[in-house]
């Protein structure tokens, strides 16, 4: 199937393929299948065969759990230029999704076949050590994540995902759009949703936010930088 040249500079934005070289990600480009889903929908389901790995182009996709209860809790939000799912290829034929995944919003994403992708790090020694290096990276920020959750507050854990929002090259009142429902984001950051407006209205009262609904305007990055105990910006 042939594909516009901006796929590759898409793909390129997700730490799998970020420094891919160009002949392999042209190869996994060939064989790629596109998949819209409307808000509500289901990708995958907690148990089912996996086959496939995605990359999501725009959009928003949860993956979650339901606890015996049938409670709903929220593992990962991915946002446009992430992949997930990838990990699971790597378990072989007995390999079978981990989690639900159901799209937040209208999403556009890329299906890449598991077979294809170990065929290519069966192939490619290159590919396989660049794959390493990407993965390391990943596991690096999931354990910062864990941290986050499990050994900071509820104040912490919602200005440093506001703070992720911001571009790095943006240090004065940056506005941060909340397109993630606040639901969402309150069961990403395991917190009550009446907490998380609280901790909204505390910033507010503190002159560091301005919220106007889901509009955020932040009006002292550094001072909500000093609250998770970050450095300045270069």
């Amino acid at each position: 199937m042939n594909r516009p040249p901006e796929a590759a500079s898409e793909l390129r934005r997700a730490y799998l393929f970020a420094d891919m070289a160009d002949q392999h990600l042209a190869a996994l480009i060939q064989g790629m299948h596109d998949i819209h889903l409307n808000t509500g929908d289901t990708l995958f389901r907690h148990s089912q065969p996996a086959e496939r790995f995605f990359f999501l182009r725009d959009g928003m996709v949860k993956l979650f759990r339901l606890s015996p209860e049938g409670d709903e809790k929220i593992i990962e939000i991915m946002q446009p230029g992430q992949t997930f799912a990838e990990a699971v290829m790597f378990m072989g034929t007995q390999g079978r999704y981990p989690v639900n995944a159901e799209a937040v919003s209208e999403s556009r994403l890329y299906a890449i076949e598991q077979k294809a992708f170990l065929n290519l790090l069966r192939e490619s020694h290159e590919a396989s050590f660049g794959l390493l290096a990407s993965l390391s990276r990943r596991l690096h920020m999931l354990v910062n994540q864990i941290e986050s959750l499990t050994l900071q507050n509820a104040t912490y854990r919602l200005v440093a995902y506001l703070l992720e929002q911001i571009p790095r090259d943006v240090k004065t009142s940056p506005e941060v759009q909340l397109t993630t429902p606040k639901g969402v984001i309150a069961s990403r950051l395991a917190i009550q949703p009446e907490t998380l407006s609280r901790i909204l209205a505390k910033l507010r009262q503190r002159e560091l936010i301005e919220v106007h609904g889901n509009h955020i305007t932040v009006r002292n990055v550094q001072a909500l930088r000093d609250l998770v105990h970050l450095p300045p910006q270069d």
